[in-house]
């Protein structure tokens, strides 16, 4: 049996990753393909107060339990089933519960930072980079943070000066040399998503 396909989807906040990753996700048959967020594996805060919590950079690398994902990632590429953590966004904390994710034939691999660190990025065997402009991903990003992640808009607004626009300047940005593949316009680009559908669906059942 040949090895699960590794497809990682990184871009700017509100790029349209997300997006990409579930349309492609929903045209392959059930069971072909699995989603995991790097979201999912912000590092454990519960040891912090509520205050110091959102003090916390959560776009830098260092916010982001990496080497877990690595290893969940080369489990799933040996056959093996991982319990992936779920983040509780709301109170910048790692909840209790868990996703267990079966492997699939093939595994997308999504967040801003996931080209940023070489034992990641060397667990994938394509890198897609979702390119938008900077006013179209600040708005998404405002309604994302105040519709599903129970945020204020001052502070969406107070964290996107302080740490979201300086981080993506310096870390994602730049991790862009590292994609095979250069994706406008996010999941709009009808043309660019069906030729990825292409080449996974020949490279996965090959």
């Amino acid at each position: 049996m040949s090895k699960p396909l590794v497809v990682g989807i990184a871009g700017g906040s509100g790029s349209g990753k997300t997006t990409v990753a579930h349309r492609l996700g929903a045209a392959m048959n059930e069971g072909r393909c699995v989603a995991i967020e790097h979201d999912a594996y912000y590092r454990d805060q519960s040891h912090l107060t509520h205050d110091e919590r959102i003090g916390v950079n959560y776009d830098h690398p260092s916010s982001l339990e990496t080497s877990l994902l690595a290893t969940h990632l080369r489990a799933l590429r040996e056959g093996q089933a991982v319990d992936v953590p779920i983040y509780d966004f709301a109170n910048h904390t790692r909840s209790t519960a868990t996703r267990h994710v079966e492997p699939a034939p093939v595994i997308i691999v999504e967040g801003i930072l996931v080209f940023v660190e070489a034992e990641l990025r060397d667990l994938m065997d394509i890198k897609i980079f979702v390119d938008t402009d900077a006013d179209i991903r600040l708005m998404r990003r405002i309604r994302r943070d105040l519709e599903q992640r129970g945020r204020s808009f001052q502070s969406v607004r107070d964290q996107y000066y302080a740490t979201v626009r300086p981080m993506h300047l310096e870390y994602v940005e730049p991790s862009k040399r590292w994609a095979d593949l250069i994706v406008p316009e996010g999941g709009n680009n009808k043309v660019a998503l069906d030729v990825l559908l292409g080449q996974l669906g020949r490279l996965a059942y090959s």
